[in-house]
């Protein structure tokens, strides 16, 4: 007995040294879709369903949720008159519960990987935009004239990026247009 208790301490300090398996992100997005196909009930809603729904539970809490449900439970003609059996609704309030957990985890999974996308998008800009500085400290050497071509792309880039941004501002109607043509007729 106590070997065994040795041997699981060894394998679980084993355990800890060891790093864990990183996937990859297609191995992730198929995994996600592997799990989605074993999941019963997933059902895409529009934003507009979404807000439907919400505003419909959204009056009643769980505990009003709970004490109604006691109402059904108390006389067999309330379970009659709603066609529901007071197990079933007890079974689909925790599938809710369990399933709400589910949901919170998948939120905060969602936040981490879209937080660590942003970051190494930021860590993108920043070496772009150093490369692009260092390219253009380098380029006034002609020993490095091959850096000229890419830096004037880079430069048509940025302000082609430029120019389509202040294309779409002045398409906006500005909110005192309508008052400086009043005022000046």
């Amino acid at each position: 007995m106590l070997n065994n208790k040795v041997v699981q301490a060894k394998s679980a300090s084993a355990a800890e040294t060891q790093p864990p398996v990183k996937l990859e992100p297609e191995a992730v997005v198929e995994q996600i879709r592997l799990l989605r196909s074993q999941m019963e009930e997933v059902t895409p809603l529009t934003a507009a369903q979404r807000r439907i729904l919400r505003a419909q539970s959204r009056n009643q809490s769980d505990a009003v949720v709970a004490g109604s449900l006691g109402v059904l439970g108390a006389l067999d003609s309330v379970a009659l008159a709603l066609g529901q059996q007071p197990e079933e609704v007890r079974q689909l309030q925790s599938d809710w519960n369990r399933w709400a957990a589910v949901a919170g985890e998948l939120r905060a999974l969602l936040n981490g990987v879209d937080g660590a996308n942003l970051v190494r998008r930021q860590r993108l800009a920043l070496v772009s935009a150093q490369a692009y500085s260092i390219g253009a400290q380098l380029a006034r050497d002609p020993a490095n004239a091959i850096l000229v071509p890419h830096l004037q792309e880079v430069k048509r880039l940025r302000s082609f990026s430029k120019r389509k941004k202040t294309a779409e501002k002045s398409h906006a109607p500005t909110p005192n247009a309508a008052h400086d043509t009043t005022t000046k007729a």
